[in-house]
């Protein structure tokens, strides 16, 4: 079993969600603290701290996710002005489109955005339900929308939103329960998990039930990430006591919400990493130079994570703590370094002069 280290905070059992709504009352066994893994081996490079961080764009609302076009600009999405923006490495900002279907509605609206050659992805909460939808990205904005998924359910916390290609080429999608605690051990339902498609939203071959789902037992994962031996590595709030990273298998269980944290029941798997919830609320991740980096909200600092060449974390380092707010996403930019949003406009930050940004962070 691999190690699982904790670092516990008593706070944390009062504290608010990941993304800050209430917690409801804890209905989990408190898991039990464990040891903190030894200094680096010559499998677990040590944490080599980033360069100066600095301003890439400001003057934002609430950026959520962003993906890279080929020619090296970004495509950002703004949760509550459901615009998608084109922001180049210079900081050159401009409006791709605003899409229409988008409900910004508590923390929904426009979520996730990825990129396949001139294809553009996005998910996004709509009247019924959250979707992701393709389009393709022309000279003159978005054009030839398609609906690919729909039906995964909606609500005013819990949404979801992430989306990524995998090594594999096909697309990765996360979704939250949306409070409806249940929904995330159901099978049938597309509530609560990681799920697996083909650019037309089909389940990808070998998924492991030949529909969409790949992993099961979430709350609300926000962030996805595969280091270079192509493993997958997701970044999940909590509710009232750890935050996780997992390590995802195709057909695993989580365990939410019989389980918070490491559990002792052989029928889920236990995340590699947690924090208490005070110090993460973990978002958007990305791996890069060795590490997964995760950015936080309620925590409000970038985390480095080294990763041993079989997957296994070691010491995590806190970056930027409380010199930006709150952490929203995280992507590796072409070049070696990496984006990171603020999402201090998003009714749970204190805005400070230029939020919200998008700042770089150069990687040795």
């Amino acid at each position: 079993m691999r190690k699982l280290w904790t670092i516990v905070l008593l706070a944390a059992l009062t504290a608010c969600s990941g993304d800050g709504e209430t917690r409801p009352a804890a209905s989990v066994p408190t898991p039990a603290a464990t040891s903190v893994p030894t200094a680096p081996t010559a499998s677990m490079p040590a944490a080599v701290a980033p360069g100066a961080p600095k301003d890439v764009a400001t003057g934002l609302a609430v950026p959520w996710a962003i993906a890279f076009l080929p020619g090296g600009d970004a495509l950002v999405t703004e949760r509550d002005t459901a615009r998608l923006l084109r922001v180049t490495p210079a900081g050159k900002v401009t409006e791709v489109g605003r899409i229409t279907g988008a409900r910004p509605e508590g923390e929904g609206g426009l979520l996730g955005v990825a990129v396949k050659d001139r294809q553009v992805f996005l998910y996004y909460t709509a009247e019924q339900d959250n979707r992701i939808v393709r389009y393709r990205l022309g000279d003159d904005g978005l054009r030839d929308e398609q609906i690919i998924v729909q039906g995964i359910p909606k609500g005013g916390i819990h949404n979801g939103g992430r989306l990524a290609f995998g090594p594999d080429g096909y697309l990765y999608a996360t979704t939250g329960e949306t409070g409806d605690r249940e929904l995330a051990q159901r099978r049938d339902s597309l509530g609560g998990k990681i799920l697996r498609m083909t650019t037309d939203g089909a389940p990808a071959p070998g998924n492991p039930f030949g529909t969409l789902v790949y992993s099961y037992g979430h709350r609300n994962v926000q962030g996805l990430a595969w280091d270079t031996a192509g493993r997958l590595y997701a970044s999940e709030f909590g509710a009232n006591t750890y935050d996780e990273i997992n390590l995802v298998r195709p057909g695993a269980n989580y365990g939410w919400p019989e389980v918070e944290g490491k559990g002792n029941d052989a029928r889920f798997v236990n995340p590699i990493l947690t924090w208490s919830t005070g110090e993460a609320s973990p978002s958007g991740m990305a791996y890069a130079d060795g590490a997964l980096w995760v950015g936080t909200l309620r925590g409000q600092r970038l985390w480095q994570v080294p990763l041993g060449r079989d997957g296994s974390p070691g010491t995590p380092v806190a970056r930027l703590t409380g010199r930006y707010g709150r952490l929203r996403a995280v992507t590796a930019a072409p070049g070696g370094a990496l984006w990171v949003s603020t999402s201090n406009k998003d009714g749970r930050g204190s805005p400070r002069p230029g939020d919200d940004r998008i700042i770089s962070v150069p990687l040795s």
